[in-house]
């Protein structure tokens, strides 16, 4: 099965930078066993002073992210990066987090995509 790049958005309270930083200079290699098991197959995070923006490439999103939020491992790890984090304020209805659209790919000339995301 294909896999489509999915993105979104969160912001650091700025006391918490650096403490974010060296976070991820150990993640937890369960939890990046658990990434790779439940099909992520890559996963990046961006920072720009207090705004970061992670980038995920996987087959399924919603199958991803139901099998996430049951693992002890994950939801372990997100309660230690939720102490870091602003509340994003502008979330949609039905939103867990700032999703952001993908709109282009310049490997496929794509503009816009049928599905939500990726290319």
């Amino acid at each position: 099965m294909a896999s489509s790049r999915y993105a979104f958005r969160l912001r650091v309270k700025k006391e918490a930078i650096e403490a974010y930083d060296r976070a991820h200079e150990h993640v937890w290699p369960e939890l990046l066993a658990k990434l790779k098991e439940v099909g992520i197959s890559d996963y990046s995070v961006f920072r720009r002073g207090q705004d970061l923006f992670l980038v995920m490439r996987t087959s399924d999103f919603e199958r991803t992210w139901y099998a996430l939020s049951r693992d002890p491992v994950n939801l372990r790890w997100q309660a230690e990066m939720a102490r870091y984090f602003e509340p994003v304020s502008d979330l949609k209805p039905g939103e867990r987090f700032g999703v952001v659209e993908f709109f282009f790919c310049v490997a496929t000339g794509e503009s816009y995509c049928e599905s939500l995301f990726g290319c």
